[in-house]
């Protein structure tokens, strides 16, 4: 799905259309240096970055655009990312309905120098927000290259999300 075709009036709550969606969230990634998953600051809580971790601990690597990582594999790590995020979210908020509107996302992408396509592969979590927020998913974002993240990463995205008192 692409951000021309999320819908952006599903009903339900966001735990509804995560199920519609058949996706469960896995548990919330663990910190993996000297920092933490989230803070809270008044009504804003900001995640730290995620990347493409499976279920099952895998984590995607390699640059997009060489090697064999496609924008539509890329695509498909960030939507991943995008579940991790929500992941950590839920952990800390303990229900997504307490999410007023996702403000803002940075979306890193481990690409070959080249590479001018960033946005369609952060798409994959600014769709995923959408799908599970409606109108709150609509956000403020940022994607761009870097010439390496973390373990080889592909991607790699943080965000900044409203909260109702």
């Amino acid at each position: 799905m692409n951000s021309s075709t999320a819908t952006a009036a599903s009903p339900g709550s966001p735990a509804e259309r995560l199920a519609s969606l058949g996706l469960t969230l896995p548990p919330p990634p663990p910190p993996i240096a000297n920092f933490v998953t989230h803070v809270r600051e008044g009504n804003l809580i900001y995640l730290s970055g995620q990347g493409p971790r499976e279920a099952d601990g895998f984590m995607h690597s390699g640059k997009v655009g060489i090697g064999g990582v496609s924008v539509s594999d890329a695509y498909g790590h960030a939507r991943l990312t995008g579940i991790n995020l929500l992941a950590v979210l839920q952990d800390a908020l303990g229900d997504l309905a307490r999410v007023r509107r996702v403000v803002k996302l940075l979306g890193m992408v481990n690409a070959e120098p080249d590479f001018e396509d960033h946005p369609s592969v952060i798409n994959g979590c600014s769709d995923l927000f959408i799908e599970v927020f409606a109108d709150a998913g609509h956000h403020a974002r940022s994607a761009v290259g870097f010439g390496s993240l973390p373990g080889n990463i592909t991607v790699e995205i943080e965000a900044i999300v409203a909260l109702y008192d």
